[in-house]
């Protein structure tokens, strides 16, 4: 038995790596700053639907469920800390003058060649959390920035 991704896999030589992605932030049609598009780690690419349970009259063995709406997490992207982000302006006016300025963002998996393979699109996304690891004086570790975002809408992209 074959699946539609048996033909990509058998060409591609299996499923793709998880360490390849870039994230895109389009903020008012300006090409994205290259600090701006590689993170460490991305995460909170999941959504579900909420449902309500239904009991029927008389119906004793089962109960039904009903969709009712869509649910999102928070996307999560963490990175070595940066100097000059465009990206960090944004996070620094959203939680310092609590003023936002929502856009898009585009996570792209790559193949080996650095081509887009996969994507998602997450809609009308704005800054909720921002953190900056630890500093400490006895550990020589990289200082990590983590920025949560939520938004409207995600929307998977297969090329």
């Amino acid at each position: 038995m074959t699946y539609p991704g048996d033909a990509y896999q058998a060409v591609r030589g299996g499923p793709p790596l998880a360490f390849r992605f870039n994230v895109f932030f389009f903020m008012g049609g300006i090409v994205p700053n290259p600090l701006d598009i590689r993170f460490s780690k991305v995460s909170g690419l999941s959504s579900n639907i909420d449902t309500q349970s239904l009991n029927e009259g008389g119906q004793n063995l089962y109960t039904h469920r009903l969709p009712t709406r869509i649910q999102h997490d928070n996307l999560v992207l963490e990175r070595g800390m940066a100097i000059g982000s465009m990206l960090v302006a944004e996070f620094n006016a959203t939680m310092s003058l609590f003023k936002f300025n929502p856009s898009n963002v585009l996570v792209t998996l790559l193949d080996e060649t650095g081509s887009p393979i996969s994507g998602w699109l997450f809609m009308t996304a704005y800054p909720v959390k921002w953190t900056v690891s630890d500093l400490n004086a006895e550990q020589n570790q990289v200082v990590v920035e983590t920025m949560e975002l939520a938004y409207q809408r995600m929307q998977a992209i297969r090329l």
